[in-house]
């Protein structure tokens, strides 16, 4: 997928348009579940502004990872936008599900089908921000550790770390909530009932043992 992003991003640059329209089929979805975990409704907002800064820039583009860097004018573009909102209140928001989790630890494969929900995504926008970009970077956008720290100006290894606990986080959160919502049979609470004649509306109590 990175060569054929790399041959985008020349033909591209050279005014393919076919091939710019290839480069933001490719990336929007997940640049837009990024920016929705940022600034929640107002993502489609600030990746519009991202992608006009994109294509404005893009002839200047000297090579790398492309999807860094445009994560990256994507990410710039979200601060901005916050600074001026002063951070209101998030709102849930129906977003597309994720998909194709990329991430490598262990815990993914736990949260790998939970957080393939739209409610998943209103549940990373709870954890720390450092780690909710890290998994966001990580396991949507697809970027490796060493890449997703150069966007965020960390250590490899804290971006490794901050992904780590923010997915056993996430995982916790989504087995807790499967916990809640599930009937707890233990009770009896949905547990079904003997059937009784129907001529008789209460069963009798009862009687005690002759004798």
């Amino acid at each position: 997928m990175t060569a054929e992003l790399n041959e985008a991003v020349a033909a591209a640059q050279a005014g393919d348009e076919e091939a710019f329209r290839f480069l933001y089929r490719s990336l929007q979805p997940a640049l837009l579940r990024y920016l929705t975990a940022l600034v929640g409704a107002d993502a489609e907002d600030v990746a519009s502004e991202a992608w006009l800064q994109i294509s404005r820039d893009l002839p200047s583009f000297t090579g790398g990872e492309f999807r860094a860097w445009a994560v990256t004018i994507a990410r710039n573009r979200a601060m901005d936008h916050l600074r001026r909102r002063r951070r209101r209140p998030s709102v849930p928001v129906p977003v597309q599900a994720l998909n194709d989790l990329a991430a490598d630890a262990d815990t993914a494969d736990r949260a790998g089908e939970a957080i393939a929900t739209e409610s998943a995504l209103a549940l990373i926008r709870t954890l720390p921000p450092a780690e909710a970009e890290a998994v966001m970077l990580r396991a949507v956008i697809g970027l490796d550790a060493e890449t997703a720290g150069r966007v965020l100006g960390r250590r490899a290894g804290a971006v490794r770390t901050a992904a780590h606990r923010g997915l056993r986080r996430l995982a916790a959160m989504l087995e807790r909530s499967a916990a809640d919502t599930a009937p707890d049979d233990s009770r009896g609470a949905l547990a079904p009932r003997p059937r009784t004649d129907r001529q008789v509306p209460h069963a009798p109590e009862a009687e005690p043992a002759e004798g």
